[in-house]
């Protein structure tokens, strides 16, 4: 039998040349490595403009004067929000900022033990209602709220029970139907004795929560994407992206006990805005007061919020100024891919000016 005949097909000298090629390049990779400082994230100069806590809200500084009500970002608690502002490249932000929209994020910090005891009445009706207040008094009437992904949840549950606050809403890769089918995450936390969890742990520590994000996906996430780091070595460009990337998923802050504990409880166990349970403090939280104008924007091969899952708020939503949008894209790349940069300030812009008129 000659080489390269077998049932594999193996050739031992190409073999040979292939594993020369690839030590070769690592030991080129190990010298741009060498040239990568440290990466840093945010792309957009910030300023602070209101505090409570360790929560803080920044307004976003633009080149182009600012006009219409601010649009005040809420992102999730369990991941830090300068995803939206990644790079300079790669920036939600920026696109909304060069479109002339007043932008603000809410930074909820780094909850520590002292924070055990937050509630989602906390987050919801302290924080957010603070950083509204503080925003509408500026501005003078109510302001226009962006939520991403559990941040969505949250501003559907502000936006429901102050919907005199809220000018226009816009969600972004929001769970609303907890319980879909294709969703992995609520197949798991489904099962999950949240109670025990929570007395023995306290808060939730980060890295925990990051490797049960990992195992959604565990060859793609946890080897394939370092394999595929080989084929950038030489490009520090390219490198100093995925370390960004890797800087911003494994910073990420622990959970508060209390409040992790109500949220798993009521929408991913109790499917809460489905049901109609949904419940904040003593109020009860029904999306039928959300009758605020409503863009939903959900990515069509997100393995976290499955599209389904964020559908699901057109039939819950008293609004009569629906707007669905989808995006070919993922979880993350709605946010830093090149279509997203290029789709996804302008489709909310041209949103929003219609009903701003700006």
């Amino acid at each position: 039998m000659s080489a390269g005949s077998g049932p594999l097909h193996f050739n031992p000298l190409d073999l040979a040349q292939e594993a020369w090629e690839f030590q070769q390049h690592l030991a080129d990779g190990m010298r741009t490595l060498g040239q990568v400082e440290d990466v840093d994230y945010g792309a957009t100069e910030r300023q602070e403009v209101w505090r409570d806590g360790k929560t803080v809200l920044y307004r976003f500084v633009g080149e182009r004067p600012a006009k219409g009500p601010p649009l005040l970002i809420v992102y999730a608690l369990v991941n830090r929000p300068y995803m939206v502002d990644l790079q300079a490249d790669r920036s939600l932000v920026k696109g909304l900022l060069a479109l002339g929209l007043d932008v603000y994020v809410i930074d909820w910090g780094y909850p520590d033990r002292s924070d055990r005891y937050l509630t989602l009445d906390d987050y919801i009706n302290r924080y957010i209602d603070g950083a509204v207040d503080h925003l509408a008094a500026a501005a003078g009437g109510p302001v226009n709220l962006l939520g991403v992904c559990q941040g969505g949840a949250f501003s559907l549950c502000y936006a429901a029970l102050h919907p005199e606050k809220v000018r226009n809403l816009v969600t972004m890769v929001t769970p609303v139907d907890f319980q879909t089918p294709d969703n992995m995450l609520s197949s798991w936390v489904r099962e999950l004795d949240v109670d025990l969890f929570v007395d023995a742990l306290g808060n939730v520590p980060a890295d925990l929560m990051n490797a049960s994000y990992l195992m959604l996906k565990p060859f793609r996430l946890n080897l394939q994407k370092y394999v595929g780091l080989v084929d950038i070595l030489g490009n520090p460009k390219a490198i100093e992206d995925f370390l960004r990337m890797e800087k911003w998923i494994f910073d990420s802050p622990d959970q508060a006990g209390e409040a992790f504990r109500d949220f798993i409880k009521q929408f991913y166990q109790g499917n809460a805005f489905v049901a109609g349970t949904a419940r904040i403090g003593d109020a009860p939280v029904d999306l039928g007061f959300v009758d605020m104008p409503v863009l939903n924007i959900y990515a069509e091969q997100d393995h976290l919020v499955p599209p389904d899952a964020s559908r699901a708020l057109a039939g819950l939503v008293g609004s009569r100024d629906y707007t669905e949008l989808g995006f070919k894209g993922g979880h993350i790349g709605i946010y830093v891919s090149s279509r997203a940069q290029r789709e996804v300030p302008a489709a909310i812009h041209r949103w929003l000016a219609a009903r701003d008129g700006t």
